[in-house]
């Protein structure tokens, strides 16, 4: 090649006359018949497009073709061995003078420009690929000098008219220049993007960069860029729609190993965009933009409003968030753009089965995600389904038995999938004992779901449930609480009208069984749970007939040891056998770590000693209880000091009754009206507070007086 390609102090500008006797040397050279030279008015717009399209004959790369990298050469064809030294340096000066004549031949020259490029590339096919990154460097170079209107157009339909012959040279050529991305370079792929006939081929090459390159390398990070500026564009809307998954899938890959790769390396200086006026974008920023010009030029605005509104963008861009986000994108795209999901479900499969780990668990979000769909479930029978999602229980990744446990929850929604509840319910149970709230929390919802469906099973997993829920409801971890108590009040809610004729022996004693700590758990720190026990309990009131939702409601709401009481007499009345389980279930929380719980609790057993008769607690509960009243003597918080001696009080009182003579049971049946009767518990303060006071779910606000 002619050496300074694209120093013009060497070599001036040429006009339309010299391009032209060019353009005919370079068809003389090769023995074909020359064109009339270029003596009329220039061509007409119609006619310079005509010439301008390459010949049949010329191949273009396929979708299968390798992507090169942006400093790689192109084969050299065995007929470039006799290629003559003139042909080299004509070749060598079209790429200089084409970009001399755009800056200053004028009209004419502009329009010989494109006449001369055809005729090269007509004659020369790949042998023109030797010149082509040097075109594209000259048409860099030349870009920010040339004027706005007829001189940029030209240079730009320069570069189109090599892209359709030379497309992946091309891109190769502009990729280098694409990290950080220059205003020269955004100019380039944009216009690219514009012409119908060049977006497709250009739009695949980067494509097969992003897919060939794993991790966050520079080609990757180049063609994420180079796809940011051309998914910008609304004229490339539909050359994404042969490979719209594809494209979709290989960004949020992206953006999950720059998400990863930044979490490891978080010194890591970031290369930042200068094509924008605005504050500099990161990487991950770049694809996220992509990837909603995707998404917003293909009809789904309504995706990207739902992930906005949801936070799921944000958890895009997080490497321990960004599997949500894509849970939360599958779900988004399942409400609002349901008519790529069969093509997007068909390139998940073997993506769930490869050896990139960031690849494999993007793929496997996705596909939980998607099976929110029925008719995109349906592409793969049940079994098939319900065998990959139980394989991935016993991965010994925690996140892959989550989304595994996620994706059971979606096959219970589904129609005709509760005939598997023998295979999902073991799976679903094993999992409450994991160690990891969202393994738990993720079991919980899927029994929420399985309950949700027609013809629930609400006996067997009451009986199922029955060792794990009261457990769930002291769990340390909020979530767990809120969704164990959640779950309570779906089945309850289930099973409403057996409950009320008396049916449901085990849905009922696990009613009883969780029934303190839900009255414990009304105030909860937790705002979810709090609200969730507030819930329950109203189901519970409903299904059970007690009639206590407004005392219930009260207690939730407001100070008013009236409403406990009266809540406290009701159900000892109602269950006078079921006393001693009350109080066994209250006495664990006198050590709760929690000081509102802590007080509740210590309030609750004196009020359910002042109304239990003394025939139905034995002597050894009434020890333990006045024991462990008396340990909290020393409590550092002084209201529940305060509440320990009213509630040791009526243990003491409630033992002394205990003691005295009994007279025949005719005699203790009959009604006494004029027996003394033990005197109420008077507490200085209540262990319910308002929802607005200080320290309240991080509210502010005084007590009223």
């Amino acid at each position: 090649m002619a050496g300074g390609m694209w120093d013009r102090t060497q070599r001036a500008p040429v006009g339309a006359l010299t391009l032209t006797a060019l353009a005919e040397g370079i068809r003389a050279s090769q023995r074909q018949p020359q064109g009339p030279p270029f003596t009329g008015p220039p061509p007409e717009p119609w006619e310079l497009q005509h010439e301008a399209e390459p010949r049949s004959g010329a191949t273009a790369p396929t979708v299968g073709s390798v992507p090169c990298s942006p400093n790689s050469a192109p084969e050299q064809g065995s007929h470039q061995a006799s290629q003559t030294s003139w042909e080299e340096g004509a070749l060598a000066d079209l790429a200089l003078y084409t970009a001399a004549c755009l800056e200053e031949a004028g009209f004419a020259g502009t329009q010989v420009t494109v006449l001369t490029l055809s005729s090269a590339l007509e004659v020369h096919g790949a042998r023109l690929e030797d010149q082509v990154h040097s075109l594209v460097s000259g048409l860099l170079a030349q870009v920010p000098s040339l004027a706005e209107g007829r001189p940029r157009r030209v240079a730009l339909r320069v570069l189109t008219a090599l892209a359709l012959e030379h497309s992946r040279d091309v891109v190769c050529a502009l990729l280098p220049r694409s990290l950080p991305l220059d205003w020269p370079a955004a100019e380039l792929w944009r216009s690219l993007s514009r012409n119908q006939r060049v977006n497709g081929q250009v739009l695949v090459q980067l494509l097969w960069v992003l897919r060939a390159t794993a991790g966050p390398k520079l080609e990757a990070l180049a063609a994420t860029r180079a796809l940011g500026e051309m998914l910008a564009i609304s004229g490339c809307v539909g050359a994404t729609r042969g490979f719209y998954p594809h494209l979709l899938l290989a960004l949020v890959t992206q953006l999950h190993e720059l998400a990863h790769s930044h979490a490891h390396a978080p010194d890591t200086p970031k290369i930042w965009v200068l094509s924008h006026g605005g504050p500099p974008h990161s990487h991950a920023s770049c694809a996220l933009e992509a990837l909603k010009a995707l998404l917003t030029g293909d009809g789904g605005r309504m995706v990207v409003t739902c992930m906005e509104q949801t936070g799921g963008w944000r958890r895009l861009l997080g490497a321990h968030t960004h599997l949500e986000g894509v849970l939360l994108l599958a779900s988004a795209m399942v409400a609002h753009a349901d008519h790529h999901l069969r093509g997007l479900f068909a390139d998940l499969l073997p993506r769930l089965r490869s050896a990139n780990d960031l690849q494999r668990l993007t793929a496997m979000a996705f596909f939980t995600g998607l099976l929110q769909s029925p008719p995109t479930a349906r592409l793969l029978r049940e079994e098939v389904i319900l065998e990959r999602l139980l394989t991935w229980q016993s991965d010994p990744k925690p996140t892959v038995r989550w989304l595994g446990l996620l994706g059971l929850g979606h096959l219970a929604l589904s129609r005709g999938k509760v005939r598997h509840i023998s295979t999902l319910l073991p799976a679903l149970m094993g999992a409450l004992g994991e160690g990891d709230a969202r393994l738990v929390g993720a079991a919980l919802g899927a029994l929420r779901r399985l309950l949700l469906r027609p013809r629930a099973p609400v006996r067997l997993l009451s009986t199922e449930l029955g060792p794990y829920l009261p457990r769930l409801l002291d769990d340390a971890r909020d979530s767990v609480r809120a969704s164990a108590v959640g779950l309570l009040g779906t089945l309850v809610r289930r099973g409403r009208g057996g409950l009320r004729l008396g049916l449901r022996g085990p849905l009922r004693k696990l009613v009883l069984q969780c029934l303190m700590p839900l009255l414990l758990r009304l105030h909860d720190p937790s705002q979810d749970t709090a609200e969730s026990s507030e819930w329950t309990l109203a189901r519970c009131d409903q299904a059970l007939c007690w009639g206590l939702l407004e005392d219930m409601v009260t207690v939730a709401h407001y100070d008013s040891p009236e409403a406990l009481s009266h809540i406290c007499h009701r159900l000892i009345r109602q269950y006078p056998s079921h006393v001693p389980n009350f109080l066994s279930q209250t006495q664990g929380y006198l050590r709760s770590p929690e000081d509102p719980l802590r007080h509740a609790a210590t309030v609750l057993i004196g009020l359910l000693v002042h109304h239990a008769s003394p025939d139905c607690i034995c002597q050894n509960l009434l020890d333990s209880l006045f024991q462990d009243l008396g340990q909290l003597q020393s409590d550092p918080q002084p209201a529940v000091v305060a509440a320990a001696q009213v509630s040791a009080q009526q243990v003491a009182l409630l033992t002394h009754a205990q003691s005295q003579p009994r007279g025949p049971l005719l005699l203790r049946l009959a009604p006494i009206r004029n027996l003394p009767t033990r005197p109420p518990p008077v507490y200085a303060d209540s262990p319910f507070r308002r929802r607005s006071l200080a320290g309240r779910w991080g509210c502010s606000g005084l007590r009223p007086a």
